[in-house]
């Protein structure tokens, strides 16, 4: 409730400042026009993206991070103080439209406000960081697309990408050039089958097992239905190891039922085969815009059986036009909460809020780990940017089995050679509109 307090009076504050700021601009432009007449000045507005930074700032105007306008979006965070050549350049890949930009969006905001405290400290090693951000529409072409436009930029570090079909397709092309990738949220284990590439995130497999054991240890229910996307490799990969750990538990599954990418607007059948076989759990190993529609199709037809969902369903609460009463009581395992009392979290929290109007969901917090985890690697390795592309990553890939990283996303982070991070993933539940501990 605090949280949502903060929230309301920033929101009311920032359009009191924005109307007095609304009413300096119109006299600051009407004293201009008077000043320069007709002349045209075409020629003299060169200072855009890259060349200025607010570090360290909580000002949302510094940055284009949050956007959702389809396009790129340059977020440099650094001035290249004293004109020098060497900078690290980090670009991030994600959706920021279309139908996962909850997520992207997400992402774009924690790699950002991560690079301004880290530049307005001095940089890494006293280099500072360039950030640019590409959407890829949670599409794998387009991913491909975006990947290649960084590359254009000159990016030498790849923080990509959000979910995991776009970053399977995206890792066969950093390995092909030896680029150092890491994914803050992808978690299939195929987009990390390359040497190159390293996840801030649980894997697929984890996820579905953690969950099973979950719910078992707990006895949350003596009768599971499950729901799943059957195209969709993050949503397979969790159910096929759910399943599989679901042998080992004392519950049943007693229905199983999946849809595709086509059929992904009605789930009556779905649900009523979980209400007519008894599920007292319906676990959604899926992303939060179908499970939101979901819970509103649930509640229309009487069936209230406890919902649980991994890491995906984070951001189901920020899904336009969603009734979020209907998400009280929903249960996932994730990493991260909002409303934890840790310095750490409540520093990150009231920035966020405070720069983009909203309470961040996990995949802000990944990212925001992402890029000091990044940060610890360099310094780890001794990494510069005058090592080239493939000499950062072999640099970098060796240091990141070395580290240890106390983060928003878990204490005593580690990585292991094949990409993938161990840490301790919590369950929350949804109460009164925000995440909190669950038993």
């Amino acid at each position: 409730m605090q949280i949502k307090h903060m929230l309301n009076e920033v929101v009311r504050e920032r359009r009191e400042i924005m109307k007095k700021l609304f009413s300096m601009i119109l006299i600051a432009a009407m004293s201009l026009s008077l000043l320069t007449g007709c002349g045209g000045n075409e020629g003299d507005g060169g200072t855009t993206g890259t060349g200025t930074s607010n570090a360290g700032t909580s000002d949302a105007g510094t940055s284009n991070a949050g956007t959702s306008d389809g396009g790129s979006t340059s977020n440099a965070g650094t001035s290249n103080a004293g004109g020098s050549s060497e900078v690290w350049k980090i670009g991030g890949i994600g959706p920021t439209t279309g139908g996962a930009s909850v997520y992207g969006i997400a992402v774009q905001n924690g790699i950002q406000i991560a690079v301004d405290e880290i530049n307005a400290a001095g940089g890494i090693n006293g280099v500072q960081i360039e950030y640019k951000f590409e959407d890829d529409e949670h599409n794998e072409e387009k991913g491909v697309n975006a990947y290649n436009a960084l590359k254009d930029w000159g990016m030498n570090i790849l923080i990509g990408n959000v979910t995991s079909a776009p970053c399977v397709a995206v890792a066969a092309e950093t390995a092909k050039d030896n680029m150092y990738q890491l994914t803050p949220s992808a978690s299939s284990p195929d987009c990390a089958k390359n040497a190159n590439v390293f996840q801030v995130c649980f894997s697929d497999p984890n996820q579905g097992i953690g969950s099973a054991q979950y719910i078992g240890g707990n006895a949350l229910a003596s009768k599971i239905a499950v729901i799943y996307n059957s195209s969709d490799v993050y949503s397979s990969g969790i159910y096929e190891r759910f399943k599989s750990e679901a042998a080992n538990q004392s519950f049943e599954i007693v229905a199983e039922t999946s849809f595709t990418d086509d059929s992904n607007s009605d789930f009556t059948v779905q649900l009523q085969q979980a209400k007519d076989a008894g599920a007292e759990l319906v676990f959604l190993p899926i992303y939060a815009k179908e499970a939101a529609l979901i819970l509103t199709q649930a509640d229309a037809m009487g069936y209230q059986p406890m919902f649980f969902g991994c890491d995906g369903l984070d951001g189901v609460l920020a899904i336009e036009g969603f009734n979020t009463d209907l998400a009280e009581g929903v249960v996932l395992l994730t990493p991260f909460v909002a409303d934890a009392e840790d310095e750490k979290t409540q520093a990150f929290v009231s920035t966020y809020v405070e720069r983009y109007g909203e309470i961040p969901n996990q995949f802000a917090a990944d990212a925001y780990d992402a890029v000091y985890v990044i940060k610890a690697a360099i310094e780890q390795s001794g990494a510069a940017p005058a090592d080239g592309v493939s000499g950062i990553c072999d640099k970098l890939s060796v240091a990141m089995t070395q580290i240890t990283i106390d983060g928003l996303t878990g204490s005593g982070m580690t990585w292991v050679e094949t990409g993938e991070v161990s840490k301790d993933p919590r369950a929350m539940v949804i109460e009164n509109g925000v995440y909190t501990n669950f038993q």
